[in-house]
């Protein structure tokens, strides 16, 4: 009817005045005004969700490289395969190892927080250790190596290896809750225990099991773990 024109509502707070009369050009500016308003609204919901301010879940970043690296055993015989998952966004570094009785553990390496944090297998509980000089450049040599490729064989001749030994303290348990969401992910249903650098558990005492971690720079780490008294 030529009486009556059309009126658009939006179900809006009171006094923001979003209706639009279809019929008047004079109500342009004003849904202009609603129209960016509603838009910066969304930006800002869409800025505080990616800044984590809403709590959205932490999410690993989508250009993290897989890399296998191939390293020879101690005795220079066999080739032991491991992978590691190289996150440079987050500043994460996971490593898949498989020991020589098909047992595969994970270590990971926060670099922003100077954590590593290994899971090995068969184990209830996580350990956990600050990371030192040559740990940063350990995992520096493999953030460099995987920019260039992701299939590394280590050379037999080259191969330079070390041990380590952590003692682990029963009484130096974690509190989960205070983990970096990785750590929490990892060590889901498990206690994360301190450990701290030591010369060797001595005759009295039992290596429970080792990790072995090969970097691109030809240096293979064997980690030893052992308890020590409260």
């Amino acid at each position: 009817m030529m009486g009556h024109r059309m009126l658009t509502c939006w179900n809006v707070p009171e006094g923001t005045g979003c209706c639009m009369n279809g019929g008047s050009s004079a109500n342009i500016p004003k849904k202009v005004i609603c129209v960016s308003l509603s838009a910066s609204l969304l930006l800002i919901l869409l800025t505080l969700g990616l800044t984590g301010q809403l709590g959205l879940p932490y999410l690993h970043s989508q250009s993290s490289q897989a890399v296998r690296i191939i390293a020879p055993d101690p005795t220079g015989v066999l080739l032991l395969n491991q992978s590691a998952v190289v996150d440079q966004q987050n500043g994460l570094v996971t490593f898949t190892v498989t020991s020589g009785m098909n047992l595969t553990s994970t270590v990971l390496f926060d670099i922003k927080h100077g954590l590593i944090c290994y899971q090995p297998l068969r184990q209830e509980s996580c350990f956990l250790r600050t990371m030192e000089t040559s740990d940063y450049e350990d995992v520096d040599s493999l953030l460099q190596a995987s920019a260039r490729k992701s299939d590394l064989q280590l050379s037999v001749n080259e191969t330079q290896r070390r041990t380590e030994f952590l003692g682990v303290l029963a009484a130096s348990q974690a509190d989960m809750t205070t983990m970096e969401e990785p750590f929490q992910v990892l060590c889901r249903d498990r206690t994360i225990h301190w450990t701290k650098r030591a010369d060797g558990p001595g005759k009295q005492r039992l290596v429970y099991f080792c990790i072995d971690i090969c970097f691109p720079n030809n240096i293979c780490v064997s980690v030893c773990f052992y308890y020590l008294p409260d």
